[in-house]
C-alpha cells in the first residue's frame, strides 16, 4: 500500500470521527493541563500517563484501513477517558499508534 492510499484512508477516518463529535456535543482543543504540566496533540500515551496518571477507563476500537474498495489493513484507536469529579467535565484522549491525536471535554 502506498502512502497516499493509506492516507486517504485515515482522512476518511478522521471525517466520521469529526461529524460523531458534532453530533454527540464533544468539544476538541488542541491542549489541556493534567496538573502543571501541558498535555498537547502528539506526545505520546506514555507521557500523558506520566503526567495525567492512570485512566478511569480505556476503550480500544478497531477501524478498517481502506484502500478504494479494499481493506488493506487494521488500525486501533484507544481512547482513555479521565472522569473529573462532579465539578469537572470529563476528559477525553484518543490515541493512534501511541499518538495522542485529540483531546476532549465531554459536555455534561
Amino acid at each position: 500500500m502506498d502512502i497516499n492510499t493509506k492516507a486517504i484512508g485515515i482522512h476518511r477516518y478522521v471525517a466520521v470521527l469529526l461529524a460523531l463529535y458534532a453530533v454527540t456535543g464533544m468539544t476538541a482543543g488542541d491542549t489541556i493541563r493534567c496538573g502543571s504540566k501541558i498535555i498537547k496533540t502528539g506526545m505520546t500515551s506514555a507521557d500523558v500517563l506520566k503526567y495525567c496518571g492512570q485512566p478511569s477507563r480505556k476503550e480500544v476500537e478497531e477501524h478498517a484501513v481502506h484502500s478504494g474498495n479494499r481493506v488493506t489493513g487494521t488500525t486501533q484507536l484507544n481512547r482513555w477517558i479521565y472522569d473529573r469529579g462532579s465539578t469537572g467535565k470529563p476528559i477525553v484522549f484518543e490515541f493512534d499508534q501511541d499518538k495522542l491525536l485529540y483531546i476532549k471535554r465531554l459536555k455534561k
